[in-house]
């Protein structure tokens, strides 16, 4: 019987209760937008392999780690030591006349409590971000004259002949320093506090 009586009060409670009675209790929400990361945005990173064109394939899965904090108005967006992920999307042979070149793309970053955010960039050259590529060395020097006004004159300067040799593999040694350059805006929702 008791039980009954137990039970019918807490049903009858609450429909008593009017809602202007009940105290108006807000939550603190956290006051936090996600930051975007503007296209063009250059991340200083250190490379942590070597990657050749010689050794490495197409496909082939790089780390950087950044060297430097990042801030976007005082916001840490990429702390030191964050991990950028990618891969080499394309690698051109050397060939007679030109050296071997290589194009690297970024494809993640992951912050050091293991939070991952997408991005999409290259690792930057001022080539149109493309490593390697140049003209390779010339086969043999020719000699050509040169005429000098001022002391009337004639030398003779050694100039590159046309033909050229097979081209070199390229190289990003382990421990250089890079730069990583957004292609598109990068939508941050996670920043690490210390």
């Amino acid at each position: 019987m008791k039980k009954l009586l137990v039970l019918l009060l807490l049903i009858l409670i609450p429909v008593c209760v009017k809602a202007e009675d009940l105290p108006n209790i807000q939550l603190d929400i956290r006051d936090y937008h996600g930051i975007i990361i503007p296209e063009g945005t250059f991340i200083p990173v250190m490379n942590t392999q070597e990657i050749s064109t010689q050794t490495c394939s197409e496909g082939y899965k790089v780390k950087f780690i950044s060297t430097n904090d990042l801030y976007l108005h005082d916001t840490n967006i990429v702390p030191k030591d964050t991990e950028f992920y990618g891969y080499i999307e394309k690698i051109n042979a050397p060939v007679v006349g030109t050296n071997a070149a290589m194009k690297i793309r970024i494809s993640k970053m992951i912050y050091t409590d293991g939070y991952e955010v997408p991005v999409k960039g290259y690792l930057y050259t001022s080539n149109n971000n493309v490593f390697g590529g140049g003209i390779s060395e010339p086969v043999k020097y020719k000699p050509m004259a040169q005429r000098q006004q001022r002391v009337k004159k004639t030398t003779i300067q050694m100039v590159p002949s046309a033909e050229r040799k097979i081209g070199t593999h390229t190289t990003i040694s382990a421990g250089s320093n890079e730069l990583i350059i957004l292609t598109s805006p990068a939508w941050v929702t996670h920043t690490v506090t210390d």
